[in-house]
């Protein structure tokens, strides 16, 4: 397969909600393969179609938990339901979290401990899945991409801030830029 850029926040894909997966056909299931092979290259734990440049409501996931149980899918046209967050302080450690569309940053951000994903999957059956803790944090952040939100949008201050000096020091935020993992080498 083959690895794809991944856009970096400013592309206008990555700010507008993702249109409804409307075939499962040879072309979706490419992109899919493709997606793996990037976020493996990557490497991430998840991977919307947006982050890609496509237009699609699709993610895909890969994680492995402490036990080393793997989880792993795709989810077409999802739908997220999620417990009501916790209003503590995020902490800095616990909560952090990073995206691929804003390479190399970090910031912490409280997300639902809980969270119901139901979607079509690639053999084009719906399915369920309750996650927590962190699957349940993967599935919020990939959930999100598909409505045109980054976690960074989410940030409160002043990791908001940070985020937002960070966004102008790479000079990011317009259209038109990208990375290839395993092709550009981005500084940490």
């Amino acid at each position: 397969m083959a690895i794809l850029p991944i856009r970096i926040v400013g592309e206008p894909v990555l700010h507008s909600p993702a249109a409804p997966v409307t075939e499962i056909d040879e072309s979706l299931e490419r992109l899919v393969a493709d997606m793996r092979d990037t976020m493996a290259e990557a490497p991430g734990v998840g991977l919307a179609a947006p982050q890609v440049g496509v237009d699609a409501r699709l993610f895909i996931w890969d994680w492995a938990d402490e036990d080393d149980v793997r989880h792993t899918g795709t989810a077409i046209n999802p739908e997220l339901w999620i417990s009501p967050p916790p209003i503590d302080e995020p902490d800095e450690w616990d909560h952090s979290e990073g995206c691929l569309s804003v390479p190399g940053e970090r910031f912490p951000l409280m997300r639902s401990e809980r969270a119901l994903l139901r979607a079509t999957g690639l053999d084009g059956e719906p399915f369920e899945i309750e996650a927590h803790g962190w699957l349940a944090r993967i599935f919020q952040h990939e959930f999100d991409h598909l409505d045109g939100v980054l976690y960074v949008d989410r940030l409160e201050h002043p990791y908001g801030k940070l985020a937002a000096k960070a966004i102008k020091r790479n000079s990011w935020g317009g259209p038109g830029q990208s990375w290839t993992p395993g092709i550009d080498r981005l500084e940490d």
